[in-house]
């Protein structure tokens, strides 16, 4: 007990020792410093890439007529007719070509397919940043068996704080109750250490990239 208590009287010594001494802090600029080498590539080329990675399918779009063909022949060959969309600005671009879908959340027990847009794209792990800051709400990127996102050129970034200083511009001090990043579709192994896809939550996601840069 005597040599226990007296290691650990040395130890708390070297603490207050070290806690009385006044360092230089090694790294000044830590968060300004990126978290990753530099990269070539575009943003689009580093998300399509990550995304596709963790099994999220990725199409990209010149235009908004290009966008309304794709979900067409995406619809088309998946059987998808109960579509989801409660967020005014996509209800405008789907309306301007007259593609069906569901504005209310009538019967929305039997919704196949959740279509939204997002907060931003991160470029770096292939991910989606939404909240519940539009209404769209939650429920549209969780119960329907797909969720659609139709995303901008301009909304990649490349990190994860990156996609955080959006949106702490874009409410400022009224920031949305929900915040998440969704990577790849809705997964666990817990079963028998199998990977089941839709576990939780959608089983297949989509990213529409439209390009805005014109």
């Amino acid at each position: 007990m005597k040599e226990s208590t007296t290691s650990k009287e040395r130890l708390l010594k070297k603490i207050r020792k070290a806690l009385l001494e006044k360092r230089e802090n090694p790294y000044p600029n830590l968060e300004d410093l990126p978290f990753y080498p530099p990269t070539t590539e575009s943003l689009e080329v580093v998300f399509a890439e990550e995304f596709t990675r963790v099994s999220g399918q990725f199409v990209y779009c010149e235009d908004e007529i290009s966008f309304i063909e794709n979900i067409l022949l995406l619809a088309e060959e998946k059987k998808w007719r109960k579509i989801y969309c409660w967020e005014p600005q996509l209800q405008e671009l789907l309306n301007t070509y007259e593609y069906p879908f569901y504005a209310t959340d009538k019967d929305f027990e039997l919704a196949e397919v959740g279509l939204t847009l997002c907060e931003s794209l991160i470029a770096r792990n292939g991910s989606i940043m939404v909240s519940n800051g539009n209404a769209a709400g939650r429920r549209l990127s969780i119960y329907p068996h797909a969720h659609v996102v139709v995303a901008y050129t301009s909304q990649i970034v490349m990190d994860l704080k990156d996609g955080f200083n959006i949106i702490k511009k874009k409410y400022g001090s009224n920031l949305p109750s929900m915040i998440s990043n969704i990577t790849g579709p809705s997964r666990t192994a817990d079963i028998e250490k199998t990977l089941v896809l839709g576990a939780h939550g959608p089983k297949e996601l989509y990213v529409f990239l439209l390009d805005d840069s014109k």
